[in-house]
């Protein structure tokens, strides 16, 4: 096997994949601060009106397994 098609070793792989890292994350477009506090109220909002939504038909469906067990 040639010297030039040699594999590299765990330490310069580790390197290259850590250099690739930080150019990648060099392009990374962050949001600003009034984006990240409106999607974090629009989370919030959501998971509020599911929990009620779940919570009203958690009430309606035990007012009707106790209705039809009293029947």
């Amino acid at each position: 096997m040639a010297e030039s098609t040699k594999k590299p070793n765990i330490f310069q792989r580790w390197a290259r994949s850590f250099k690739d890292m930080r150019g990648e994350m060099k392009k990374v477009v962050w949001p600003t601060k009034k984006q990240v506090w409106n999607n974090t109220l629009i989370v919030l909002a959501v998971v509020l009106i599911a929990g009620i939504v779940i919570c009203g038909l958690d009430m309606l469906f035990s007012l009707v397994i106790k209705l039809l067990l009293k029947a």
